[in-house]
């Protein structure tokens, strides 16, 4: 069973006030090329397929042309939904798309519902996934009166345990009956969308839904041959371990991610368990470059960064200028010295001169690399509410702006 292990594609982000559309067009076009050239049996998607709750049409058709092609070229497709996906906008097709190999699992329901096969090429089974997709609270515990912070982590932390539990024993029995019928047994895979314990995250990775699980430890999972992850966009071994993997996001989707390099892997099993395990590299679709300098050396900075960049795609730049003195004119200033050359300047900072390490080490942030729902977390982080209630509101929220996005389908805010 060769399976293409991937996540965090994050369809339709609205970068910047840019559109990544070419970049996971292009992806998609290179990842059939690797489906074939290694005769890839089935591919996984572990989570945050879509960037939002309501993608645009321009994602939606590239997620079609995924599922499509894929079909075409016979070979499986398992889509589990993450934190930034819309249970209601995977779940609206999953019937259609299993008459295409695709199976798709967006929320959490009974166990025997998440133990799902993955074919070989040929059609037979390849191998059994525990298919895990982002666990929300609410589908595993009930929040309990009195609880503190500490020991709803704990109980959250028990029941996604306890879930995985449920899951793999509905795997095991599963396996024991493939094995009468096929002759040998069929390795066991899982999934998860979560954060792990010592896993390295990154600016990247944002939380909407208030209440998540902030790691889980890896003695926590079950004993399966080899464990997808999703939601960290770095990839990466957990806990130094071959089979616990985190394959990251295939594109950069920050300027924090622009200098990893971005990869799929290729995953091998047989009866016996895990074979392997290959990374392949991501091209870049897609430069993205953070630079810092003073004002005097930008000139020779982005000369430099010219010279190496692809003439018939702009590379994208995020400009901290390192100035003690207030320029009113500093935006004008950049974008006079970057003219007729082959970058495109999204955002301009200035930092002033500091012998405070705090001060030179705090984080900036402007408003056009924050989300609707990203502004919303910040402001309901100042308030002093009980989790359940956050939770409410952040549901009644997205709830809201997936009414303004598509009017259509809400008559009932018409004016």
């Amino acid at each position: 069973m060769r399976l293409l292990h991937t996540s965090d594609w994050h369809l339709g982000q609205h970068f910047m006030g840019q559109s990544r559309q070419a970049e996971h067009q292009a992806l998609i076009d290179w990842l059939l090329q690797q489906v074939q050239a290694h005769q890839v049996d089935a591919v996984l998607i572990a989570g945050d397929v879509f960037d939002t709750g309501a993608p645009a049409s321009y994602a939606r058709e590239l997620y079609n042309q995924l599922i499509a092609r894929l079909h075409q070229a016979g070979v499986g497709l398992l889509i589990l939904g993450g934190n930034h996906d819309s249970v209601s906008v995977l779940d609206e097709s999953r019937d259609l798309l299993r008459h295409l190999g695709t199976q798709v699992i967006a929320s959490t329901g009974a166990p025997q519902q998440h133990a799902v096969t993955l074919p070989l090429r040929a059609g037979q089974p390849g191998c059994i996934v525990c298919a895990l997709p982002f666990i929300r609270p609410r589908d595993v515990q009930q929040s309990q009166a009195g609880q503190s912070a500490q020991d709803k982590q704990l109980a959250l932390q028990a029941a996604i345990q306890g879930t995985y539990q449920q899951v793999y024993e509905a795997a095991l029995t599963l396996q024991q009956q493939l094995q009468a019928t096929l002759g040998h047994k069929l390795p066991i895979i899982a999934t998860g969308h979560l954060t792990t314990v010592g896993a390295s995250s990154n600016e990247s990775v944002r939380e909407i839904y208030v209440g998540s699980l902030e790691a889980f430890p890896t003695n926590a999972f079950p004993p399966a041959d080899y464990i997808a992850l999703g939601h960290i966009h770095q990839p990466q071994k957990v806990g130094g371990l071959d089979h616990i993997r985190y394959s990251g996001s295939p594109i950069a989707l920050g300027f924090d991610e622009a200098r990893q390099t971005k990869q799929v892997l290729l995953v091998e099993l047989n009866e016996n368990g895990l074979q392997a395990v290959e990374s392949l590299p991501v091209p870049v679709f897609q430069a993205l470059i953070a630079l810092r300098c003073t004002l005097a050396d930008l000139p020779d900075a982005l000369k430099k960064i010219a010279a190496d960049a692809d003439p018939k795609r702009a590379s994208w730049l995020d400009i901290t200028i390192e100035e003690d003195d207030y320029l009113a004119d500093l935006p004008a200033r950049v974008q006079a010295l970057a003219e007729g050359l082959p970058v495109q300047v999204l955002r301009i900072k200035r930092q002033r001169g500091s012998s405070s390490p705090q001060l030179q080490s705090a984080a900036m942030e402007s408003l056009d690399e924050l989300t609707p729902q990203d502004v919303f977390a910040r402001r309901l982080a100042l308030e002093t509410l009980e989790p359940p209630l956050q939770q409410a509101l952040t549901e009644r929220y997205l709830g809201v702006v997936e009414s303004l996005n598509h009017p259509e389908d809400h008559p009932e805010n018409a004016v």
